[in-house]
């Protein structure tokens, strides 16, 4: 598969599942509207995604949502199949992503210098 055709299905993915996070499409409680997804690694064959979700603040929320997302994975890849023209929807994973808060903690021991 064509790697734009790839950067095209990861965008639209990234754009789908952000807004039924912060719209609050999934009723699961321990979902924090704010996090945000930083990636999405998918599979050439379109059958596998993981999703990096990041959050700045809590380890213990950001943990909570990352959980619930596993746990609400089968859902939002129904809904996405509803939604989408596409031939396959992707198994979701769903992975805590801390490269920014790292960032952060770099920046910070670099200002100390």
């Amino acid at each position: 598969m064509g790697e734009i055709r790839l950067k095209k299905v990861k965008s639209l993915l990234r754009e789908e599942i952000s807004s039924m996070i912060s719209k609050k499409e999934l009723k699961d409680p321990r979902i924090d509207p704010l996090c945000r997804i930083s990636d999405i690694s998918l599979s050439k064959d379109l059958k596998y995604a993981v999703v990096y979700i990041s959050f700045f603040g809590e380890h213990d929320i950001c943990d909570l949502t990352v959980k619930a997302l596993n746990h609400s994975a089968g859902f939002i890849q129904g809904t996405l199949g509803r939604r989408l023209h596409l031939r396959a929807i992707p198994r979701f994973t769903f992975k805590s992503d801390q490269s920014i808060e790292r960032g952060f903690k770099m920046n910070e021991l670099l200002k100390g210098l």
